[in-house]
């Protein structure tokens, strides 16, 4: 069974916010907040540290995110939200204070990976691991931390600072902000953007273009001499019934292709049929759709060389959200027959399921 990578879980905010410990287990979990109320959680955990070890998850692009307070319909004070970029950077800055908590406190389950070292040494540990572990041969599952908008950045001078606690990949955007617009909220890339990534090339983060209005991300893709990656985010081409900004056309992942980019497919119903719902609800969708997916990208690129997994799991969604096969992220591999059907070998699985984005990550980290 291969590794897998995946580029986007917000670890960070579920956990400071609805009081999540995923070094317990998906069903511990599922089980704990059925016997209580938790404002603003409803939809079922798919996340654990037994399940990543079942499922060869060893390393995740965790990310610090907080929703603008405009975005939420309900707010609840347990939430990480901001009314203001000197609030988002106050939570952003407790997020990645909470993960070296984490580390700290439950090292037997997480682990950060700053170093092309940390990085080596985590892989050989995960390769030596049996292909059905049993709960004492559980590995700490590796974590780099990722920025999912920009709005926490309120002085460029920081970077730096935000780099030597660990920050690897920064995405400008989540909805619109100052410095392009995002979800919903088109807008091209402003001259403050522009300015934030010629200060981020200079210390050398990834730039993650997900959830990017088109115009700022073609821009970024034109410009940005760094490394580009979108880390969860599908082919709009194949979404049945899309017409939200939140996807990926065909010209953006041709040109993200063509810089070296790496594209993050994610396994949420709704990036695969927009109206699942309508047309039977999850038991009608099923991981031959990511596969497709998949598919898709690596025919626009002419290999396997461009796509990866980054399923934003329990990221606003949960177990009712995603293809039937999946009952946690132990649950990823099931992709495999769909893939191999579709004429995927093993090396190819190897690229999709950790390689690609395992090449981006190695380029950036320091010795």
């Amino acid at each position: 069974m291969n590794l897998i990578f995946d580029a986007h879980q917000d670890l960070a905010y579920n956990m400071l916010s609805f009081g999540r410990d995923y070094s317990r287990s998906v069903q511990h979990t599922r089980q704990h907040e059925a016997e209580k109320v938790i404002p603003g959680l409803n939809h079922q955990s798919l996340l654990g540290w037994p399940e990543y070890n079942l499922g060869k998850v060893a390393l995740v692009f965790s990310t610090l995110f907080a929703a603008p307070a405009r975005a939420e319909k309900v707010l609840h004070p347990n939430l990480q939200t901001y009314h203001s970029p000197e609030e988002a950077n106050q939570v952003y800055w407790s997020q990645l204070r909470f993960y070296h908590q984490l580390i700290e406190e439950k090292p037997h389950a997480f682990r950060l990976i700053l170093t092309k070292s940390d990085l080596k040494a985590h892989l050989e540990e995960w390769n030596k691991q049996p292909a059905d572990p049993q709960p004492e041969e559980f590995l700490p599952v590796g974590i780099i931390p990722t920025m999912e908008g920009a709005e926490g950045i309120t002085d460029f001078n920081e970077l730096p600072l935000w780099w030597l606690q660990g920050l690897r990949s920064i995405g400008l955007a989540w909805a619109g902000n100052q410095f392009c617009g995002g979800t919903r909220e088109p807008g091209a890339l402003t001259d403050l953007g522009r300015s934030l990534l010629r200060e981020m090339a200079a210390v050398g983060f990834i730039l993650d273009i997900s959830h990017m209005d088109e115009p700022a991300a073609l821009e970024c893709i034109e410009t940005y001499p760094g490394q580009i990656i979108a880390s969860h985010s599908n082919a709009a081409s194949l979404v049945k019934g899309y017409f939200t900004n939140r996807l990926l056309s065909d010209q953006v992942l041709r040109e993200l292709i063509s810089r070296g980019g790496v594209i993050g497919v994610v396994p949420l119903n709704a990036f695969l049929n927009w109206d699942w719902k309508a047309d039977g609800g999850r038991k009608a969708i099923s991981l031959r759709l990511l596969a497709e997916q998949i598919d898709y990208i690596c025919q626009l690129a002419g290999s396997s060389r461009h796509v990866g997994i980054g399923t934003d799991f329990d990221g606003g969604v949960g177990l009712e959200h995603v293809p039937r096969e999946l009952d946690s992220i132990a649950d990823l591999h099931k992709i495999s027959p769909y893939l191999s059907e579709l004429g995927y070998n093993r090396e190819d699985l190897d690229r999709l399921f950790v390689g690609n984005f395992l090449k981006v990550l190695e380029y950036v980290l320091p010795e």
